[in-house]
């Protein structure tokens, strides 16, 4: 019976097509709400958490793979920084200094508003460098939105992926995703104990933005740990679904039982059917990161008045092509440096900084001591 181990080949797979899907998926779900003020829901899910937790669920598995392939902390530290952080800092930049000057100007405000009102363009942007959003707004220039004042409600999820990434790589650098995976198994299944909890009405001690980031990322990772068990059936696949749309159907959140069926669920399609085409360009960060403020400001335009399918289709080909200037101007050239030798440079310093004796003494040789 061909295991996940057997199917994915890390060269040919679906995994790009289902990320861009699932940003495409949060796109639309913020875009419906930033035309009309609301979003559609099923419990306590809308349309764009079921894109986040598959794109959670995919970042498990390859960001799992990504550690224990490259077999070193600095480097793996190193391609995770290149592939969030500059492309998050040039659209704070572009946010702050182009969307929200040209926001302002829609509505007959000052093109310096964003400088002269509070909370102010600077503020946004080196309050949230950080990645944890501090601050949503600039100077109330979205205030009359269907969706207020925030310029960037999607970002926030940046900070719980760079968690999760901080999780693997403390589980990865202890040893555990290599020799002890039982215990990535367990963490599984105390954080499933606690979603069956809180869907109970019991408290928890857990955020539930942690709580349920964390669980769909680790079933991503435990994919990929226990891939060689795994088996790809189409029976299983669709059985898995049918369970995730009755948990949907049946639960406020669909995780409590639709969490671990639809992991199955993506990393088989993910595996068994493998795009044809090479996917040259990377555009679910670029769409993620850009489809909220670009539609933030559009509703302030003409098209803004247009039906909300005119509205959204036309808004997010707009933020396609923003999307595509983002990779090739940014995204890709940040990638480029991922072999720099500056990761290990810097592990090599310090290193040698954590063996250097203290306050300068001279360690005593260790031959010729009298006995």
């Amino acid at each position: 019976m061909a295991t996940l181990r057997d199917r994915f080949d890390p060269r040919r797979n679906s995994f790009d097509v289902l990320r861009l899907s699932f940003a495409l998926l949060v796109a639309v779900d913020h875009g419906i709400g930033i035309r009309t003020g609301s979003q559609a829901r099923w419990g306590l899910s809308t349309l764009g958490d079921f894109g986040l937790d598959g794109f959670f669920i995919l970042s498990g598995f390859l960001v799992t793979r990504s550690f224990l392939t490259l077999d070193s902390f600095p480097r793996f530290v190193w391609h995770r920084f290149l592939r969030i952080m500059p492309g998050f800092w040039v659209c704070l930049l572009v946010t702050a200094f182009v969307v929200a000057p040209l926001a302002a100007l829609a509505q007959g405000l000052s093109a310096t508003t964003q400088l002269t009102g509070e909370p102010s363009a600077l503020r946004y942007v080196f309050g949230n460098a950080s990645l944890l959003i501090v601050q949503y707004d600039i100077a109330g220039i979205l205030a009359d939105t269907p969706m207020g004042v925030s310029f960037n409600g999607a970002v926030w999820t940046l900070f719980f992926e760079a968690f999760c990434y901080v999780l693997v790589a403390a589980l990865g650098v202890s040893g555990i995703l290599r020799r002890r995976k039982i215990v990535v198994a367990l963490i599984v299944g105390i954080l499933a104990v606690l979603t069956i909890l809180q869907e109970a009405g019991l408290p928890v001690l857990v955020n539930d933005r942690v709580l349920r980031l964390t669980l769909v990322f680790l079933l991503g990772a435990i994919a990929y740990l226990y891939a060689h068990k795994i088996p790809m059936r189409t029976d299983l696949a669709v059985g898995s679904a049918i369970v995730f749309l009755v948990s949907v159907a049946a639960f406020d959140d669909y995780r409590v039982l639709g969490a671990a069926p639809l992991a199955y669920v993506l990393v088989w399609f993910g595996a068994c059917f493998r795009w044809p085409w090479s996917m040259r360009a990377d555009l679910s960060y670029g769409l993620y990161i850009y489809h909220w403020p670009i539609l933030q400001l559009l509703v302030l335009t003409g098209l803004g008045t247009t039906a909300t399918p005119v509205f959204v289709v036309s808004g997010l080909a707009i933020v396609a092509s923003v999307a595509v200037l983002s990779w090739f101007l940014i995204e890709k050239p940040a990638l480029g440096h991922k072999h720099s030798p500056l990761p290990d440079r810097i592990a090599t310093t310090l290193s040698r900084r954590r063996r250097r004796p203290r306050h300068g003494r001279t360690p005593m040789p260790t031959q010729g001591r009298p006995r």
